[in-house]
């Protein structure tokens, strides 16, 4: 009986410490000083992953040179994230089997969403939002936002983006070319299962007429120029670049490029978005964008870089309107990738000089604050552009620098006339950012 009693308390402690190590992977965790728009909606959320393939494509990767440029079907796994119906009594929570940055080990993630649940179809279709990640990542690597957007209203879909994923990072110029053909692609893709879902689960779920673009990095590289940021001619023909001239594709005043613009997508997010300082973007080239735009960026980014870099993009996008959110003193990783999966703070990376973790974390901001930030942020940006809430305007038009707002209040907590600091955010906990605007 006591042997018993024994193997049931090591059972129980097993099950507990495997849990409590899983949960160290949040995803979902919203800290007591989030601003008021970053806590997750109202919806459950059901999460699916699915496969498409795009035929007839240009195989960078395997290109050689003096050879005729080969073609494939080219695969992409999405994970889609949905507003759900969960059974009396079931948890609103799930976890995702996930490959980190090494690229070898797979973790466990935890959060909100369950797997294959019932679509909420009572308040559908929804707007549709596409997450593009960065080089390397995966479709996982903006999960936290993903969830959040999804118990807010809306259809999430985030792409692993072939030759650019931690499993299998290829040529460079397989993802200069391929970004912004995957997001239009992804789009058809999304409308088409909105029509007809063998599955049923998204049948009647998905307004793609609607539709949000969101990326990081080489994924704000494609979401740039797939709503009207044409690359440079010289951009084009860079030896490292994508071969054969093959990017002309999207190059800034070729006609096919324009006509690929599509209009069902109002909006769009963009994380530290690469290509200023290599020389892929122009004034010239940026004017075409009309869509609005909320770009994010660390006043430190040593990738993309912000003033030259980030910044600049922002600034020459002159006709369309936009915002440009900075964490002081933050880096590439302002605001966009997941907490760090804790067994990547174990572990070398790349050359082995370098620490997985640092893929994910900042060295100033933690990941969980600087996560919550832009929770909040496109929370309102993507309810003014995509549903026309007039009411988050008092969100984002708020004076630039945050230390500049006052904080003015009764001693009941009552605002005062004079009281001037950012909208939804608690005293003091503004510090390190600033948000312009710009209209066209």
């Amino acid at each position: 009986m006591a042997r018993k009693f024994i193997y049931l308390w090591i059972t129980i402690f097993m099950t507990i410490s495997g849990f409590a190590l899983a949960a160290e992977n949040r995803i979902d965790t919203i800290r007591s000083d989030a601003p008021a728009l970053a806590p997750y909606g109202s919806f459950a959320i059901g999460v699916k992953t699915v496969k498409h393939s795009n035929p007839g494509q240009l195989d960078i990767a395997k290109f050689k040179a003096g050879q005729p440029m080969p073609t494939y079907d080219r695969p992409l796994t999405t994970e889609v994230w949905y507003p759900a119906l969960l059974a009396a009594g079931q948890a609103a929570e799930g976890q995702y089997r996930v490959l980190a940055r090494d690229g070898k080990r797979e973790v466990t993630l935890v959060g909100r969403a369950v797997r294959d649940a019932k679509p909420d179809l009572s308040k559908g279709p929804y707007p549709l939002l596409i997450i593009s990640h960065g080089y390397p990542g995966n479709r996982f690597l903006l999960g936290h936002l993903a969830e959040n957007l999804a118990s807010k209203g809306y259809v999430v879909v985030s792409i692993d983006h072939t030759d650019s994923t931690y499993e299998d990072q290829g040529a460079f110029g397989s993802t200069l070319l391929n970004r912004s053909l995957d997001q239009l692609f992804v789009l058809n893709q999304m409308a088409r299962l909105n029509q007809n879902d063998s599955t049923g689960t998204l049948k009647g779920m998905v307004n793609a007429d609607n539709t949000g673009l969101i990326g990081y990095s080489m994924g704000a590289y494609g979401a740039v120029n797939t709503i009207g940021g044409g690359v440079t001619a010289a951009s084009v023909g860079f030896s490292w670049g994508t071969p054969e001239g093959a990017l002309a594709a999207r190059q800034a005043g070729n006609p096919k490029y324009v006509a690929s613009l599509d209009k069902r997508i109002k909006a769009a997010v963009a994380f530290a978005p690469w290509g200023w300082n290599a020389g892929f973007w122009d004034a010239a080239g940026l004017a075409a964008i009309k869509t609005p735009v909320f770009f994010v960026a660390g006043s430190v980014d040593s990738i993309s870089g912000y003033s030259p870099g980030v910044r600049n993009i922002f600034e020459a996008s002159v006709n369309a309107p936009r915002y440009l959110l900075t964490y002081e003193n933050a880096g590439h990783n302002a605001g966009a990738p997941i907490p760090s999966p804790k067994e990547m703070f174990e572990m070398k990376c790349g050359d082995g000089t370098w620490t997985c973790s640092e893929h994910y974390t900042d060295p100033v901001w933690d990941n969980v604050r600087m996560n919550n930030i832009a929770q909040h942020f496109v929370t309102a940006f993507l309810a003014k552009h995509l549903r026309n809430d007039a009411s988050m305007d008092a969100y984002l038009n708020v004076v630039e620098n945050a230390k500049d707002g006052k904080w003015s209040a009764e001693t009941n907590g009552t605002l005062k006339s004079d009281h001037s600091y950012w909208k939804g955010f608690g005293m003091g906990t503004a510090v390190g950012l600033k948000l312009e605007q710009r209209k066209p």
